[in-house]
């Protein structure tokens, strides 16, 4: 099961444990014709229809993820899961009645970031999708196979955007770590110091930072990696970071007490010092 840190879980049921597997290959980009937020869109989900996306983004970035991205959802027609077992992952965001608006900043922050985690945690290529059943990105209207009927989804706004903004945006985030220039040293964090910022920043007031020279230096790798949204990289090693924490020590392969450190969402030296080499900062004691 693959579910996004970056995300509010608001599983639905039955569908998540009755509908199959699939292994995705594409991310689609939806409009709800609705002002709505994520925990409407599930109330929708659950009571008033038997289609449903992964994943719904309000107008300010908040995000829900409702299904796993490795279950099929149903708001893709052919797309969903074809006879290979690949599918693709469907997002819908929050838009004016008549779907005339463009994404707001907020959201094409928060697809951008969903869109580089789909893109390491599943191998989906950065470019928009060739064909209808080619891996990469793409929005509803793309193709006729993706909706019975036809479609104007997203927008006419949102289509312009996921070509000159939204899908660039992807690329370049997803984009490997740029090297110390010449003459410039590598940051350096102490473990000490992340660790205790771990434990205090969580209670301080919003924004409130232990040591935040070396929290920015930490988030930032954390963000370059998909696992952080841009506008939580504020030095402040709080409640959003953790579940990123948690995700790249799964992703380093740790499990119960593997390497000596569970998955539990607060740095080791183990897990920090691989963080630092993936993303180019030092550690120190």
């Amino acid at each position: 099961m693959a579910w996004y840190a970056g995300a509010v879980r608001l599983e639905l049921q039955p569908e998540s444990s009755e509908q199959p597997q699939i292994r995705p290959t594409q991310l689609l980009f939806h409009t709800i014709v609705a002002p709505w937020d994520e925990h409407r869109l599930y109330a929708y989900w659950k009571n008033s229809t038997s289609l449903e996306s992964h994943f719904g983004v309000d107008f300010d970035g908040s995000l829900g993820q409702y299904l796993s991205t490795t279950t099929r959802a149903d708001a893709n027609y052919q797309a969903n899961r074809r006879p290979d077992g690949t599918g693709a992952i469907s997002v819908e965001s929050a838009s004016n009645t008549k779907a005339s608006d463009p994404w707001t900043d907020e959201q094409l922050d928060v697809l951008a970031d969903l869109g580089v985690w789909v893109h390491r945690t599943h191998d989906v290529p950065l470019r928009a999708c060739p064909g209808w059943a080619e891996p990469g990105f793409g929005i509803h209207r793309m193709f006729r196979e993706w909706s019975p009927s036809g479609t104007a989804c997203p927008g006419e706004k949102r289509a312009a955007q996921f070509r000159s903004e939204l899908l660039p945006t992807i690329i370049a985030r997803a984009g490997e770590p740029v090297p110390p220039k010449p003459g410039t040293s590598r940051p350096v964090v102490s473990l000490a110091h992340i660790k205790a910022a771990q434990r205090r920043d969580p209670g301080l007031p919003q924004g409130g930072t232990t040591y935040k020279a070396e929290g920015l230096v930490v988030e930032d790798a954390l963000y370059r990696a998909g696992l952080l949204g841009k506008r939580w990289v504020d030095g402040s090693l709080g409640t959003r970071t953790r579940p990123a924490v948690s995700e790249w020590q799964e992703r380093c392969g740790f499990r119960g007490r593997q390497l000596g450190q569970p998955a539990d969402g607060y740095f080791g030296k183990t897990s920090l010092s691989l963080l630092g080499q993936r993303y180019g900062f030092d550690v120190k004691e």
